[in-house]
């Protein structure tokens, strides 16, 4: 019988859990031996005891248990590819643009590695897009915090002392976050703004109730994965006029922009803060790549001269750890229960296959995806006899 294990998150920031007890046991029906480490879902609200009652065993020795496993289920990178089995399957983020040495380490040690952000946004693969389904609980969570923060409501309000008007919200980037965020902010009662280079998302911006900011920057587009494509410099310098515009008129600023495997682009800078209101909020959703706001802080709060609060949001679904790890954990399900053999009762590593393939960046002791291949083959780490 294979075994799946699911350890304990290594980063101290880091709520969520891969596998929540609910999908143990649909693994567990699949043919599949379960094994979690001791308090692996518990910053996410999830008992050892849930697991043992799902069907789950809690290991009594985790790193045995890891050398064991034919799959190990995470949320982030491992710190190293050491203990892991030769020929296991890994699946987690692993920030591959920034990580060469561990994707050589992963493919030395033998190790199939799938790297869960670069799992295509086809509508086959929707099921198991584990970037869409953690934005969305991130573009969400940007607005609760705003409307906590923000020194007044969202909604309009009529009381016998005046009027109340509603909230101005501008979002920069309409992807999925951006999206979820247009909504939430739409319920709250605010009124909402968005703006994306991409023409084609402004009937989905209409459609939540939300205005889309036109700004005629030329000819823009996107890319065959569905992001924003690079702006040339004189568009950029366009686009930020007609940004600081409506950044002036705002209370609340909530930037998404991300570009995978690059710096996020720069979209707010020092001079169109000064022109917004003292009081007004900044949330910077791509700060833990860069930012979109200059000056933006992942570890703290920046005040301008001016009393425009700059929020740097890194990773916000960690706030919601118990639905982002459900949400997550139902992706690498789907993943797992999509490539599954009933009648071998293992996962099919398939690297012709168009999901698989997009995402599969080790294999049999070399580095695969062409994205990352080196012209070089590593040798295989060999299990001590």
């Amino acid at each position: 019988m294979k075994t799946v294990f699911i350890p304990c998150e290594t980063a101290a920031e880091e709520t969520r859990v891969a596998l929540v007890p609910e999908d143990a046991a649909k693994l567990a029906r699949l043919g599949l031996r379960v094994e979690v480490a001791p308090g692996a879902g518990l910053r996410a609200g999830f008992t050892d005891a849930a697991y043992a009652e799902a069907g789950a065993t809690v290991a009594s020795d985790a790193a045995a248990s890891l050398a064991a496993a034919d799959i190990v289920l995470r949320v982030l990178k491992p710190d190293t590819a050491a203990g892991l089995k030769p020929g296991a399957l890994h699946l987690s983020f692993l920030n591959p643009f920034a990580e060469k040495q561990l994707l050589a380490d992963l493919a030395a040690a033998g190790v199939s590695a799938v790297s869960l952000e670069l799992i295509p946004r086809s509508t086959l693969a929707q099921k198991m897009d584990v970037l869409s389904s953690q934005a969305n609980l991130a573009g969400y969570c940007a607005v609760t915090q705003a409307a906590a923060r923000l020194p007044k409501i969202f909604p309009l309000l009529m009381t016998p002392a005046g009027t109340l008007s509603p909230a101005r919200v501008l979002i920069i980037g309409v992807g999925v976050a951006g999206l979820q965020a247009i909504a939430t902010a739409r319920r709250l009662g605010a009124r909402v703004e968005a703006f994306d280079t991409r023409p084609a998302v402004e009937e989905q911006v209409k459609s939540l109730g939300a205005r889309f900011l036109k700004i005629d920057i030329g000819e823009t587009g996107q890319t065959a994965q569905g992001y924003a494509r690079e702006l040339t410099p004189e568009q950029v310098a366009k686009q930020r006029a007609g940004m600081a515009k409506a950044c002036a008129q705002a209370d609340v600023v909530i930037t998404t922009a991300k570009v995978f495997g690059r710096p996020a682009p720069r979209l707010l800078t020092a001079e169109m803060l000064s022109g917004m209101a003292p009081g007004s909020l900044v949330l910077d959703m791509a700060v833990d790549t860069g930012g979109n706001v200059e000056g933006s802080d992942a570890a703290r709060e920046v005040v301008t001269a001016n009393g425009v609060r700059v929020i740097g949001c890194a990773s916000l679904e960690r706030v919601l750890a118990r639905d982002a790890s459900r949400m997550f954990s139902g992706n690498l399900t789907a993943f797992i229960t999509h490539f599954w053999d009933a009648e071998k009762k293992e996962v099919r590593v398939e690297p012709d296959d168009p999901i698989m393939g997009g995402c599969l960046l080790t294999r049999a002791g070399a580095i695969t995806h062409p994205k990352f291949r080196v012209s070089h083959e590593v040798e295989p780490r060999r299990s001590k006899v």
